[in-house]
């Protein structure tokens, strides 16, 4: 069945690739502003060998991957405190669903004032978007949580400290990764954006800037399909390192069904 759902992704990406090939090829659309696929793939071959796009690559790369560790060291101890903590969370609950809603793109102008160094800008932008899937799974995974098997550790003596870490924190880290790997699409976007809107020395967001203003549509859009290819390999090896930790929560839900 795995490998049926890959060739089917496989098939459909193909059958995108294709059709747009064949729409370029009708001229439909100028090229001078959409290139044909298989120039937009071609250049996106380039990129390989381009030493100033692979600098600026490790750079978004090292911003996403500090935003992202950063992300997880806040948003779960912050959900874990929410989550068993009924009180407070409903007391916190108004301010999330404020700050929530907010389109995180709209906070960068706020950041760049508030930064001066480029690094920190983008590590700061996406600590605040990425930590909302995070926490929002982490409190509705505790209050998931069996209570009959609270209620047994209770009855043994073990307090409110040992029940979360033997009784929730296990039921609930399922659902936290969920998070961690849907916060982790959520850098890539946010990582690039800031780099679109904020500028700077280094990133695939520049890059991507310089690449449009020196009229190099291919270059720009290559650069585009790397950054969407690095969040569909985050993605993908993220969700492999669910089933290995989780497995046996996919046999239970295989189970209830």
């Amino acid at each position: 069945m795995e490998h049926a759902r890959v060739l089917r992704g496989v098939a459909g990406v193909a059958g995108f690739l294709a059709a747009a090939e064949i729409v370029g090829a009708t001229g439909l659309i100028d090229d001078r502003f959409l290139p044909r696929m298989s120039t937009i793939l071609r250049g996106a071959a380039e990129l390989l060998v381009d030493q100033e796009f692979l600098a600026d690559a490790r750079a978004s790369l090292a911003a996403w991957g500090l935003g992202l560790l950063l992300t997880v060291a806040v948003a779960v101890p912050a959900g874990l405190a929410l989550g068993a903590l009924p009180p407070v969370e409903r007391a916190v609950r108004p301010l999330i669903e404020f700050l929530r809603p907010i389109p995180s793109v709209a906070i960068i102008p706020l950041a760049i004032l508030l930064f001066s160094d480029n690094l920190h800008l983008r590590v700061a932008v996406v600590v605040y978007a990425a930590s909302w899937p995070i926490v929002i799974n982490t409190i509705y995974a505790l209050r998931d949580v069996d209570p009959l098997a609270k209620e047994t550790l209770r009855s043994f003596g073990f307090g409110p400290v040992s029940v979360l870490l033997r009784v929730a924190l296990p039921s609930a880290a399922p659902f936290i990764a969920t998070g961690i790997r849907v916060a982790a699409g959520t850098a890539v976007i946010l990582v690039i954006s800031a780099e679109l809107l904020a500028g700077g020395a280094e990133g695939i967001g520049i890059y991507i800037t310089e690449a449009a203003s020196g009229n190099r549509m291919d270059l720009m859009l290559g650069a585009a399909l790397w950054a969407g290819l690095f969040g569909v390999l985050s993605n993908t090896a993220l969700v492999a390192v669910e089933r290995r930790l989780f497995r046996w929560h996919d046999v239970r839900t295989g189970a209830a069904r």
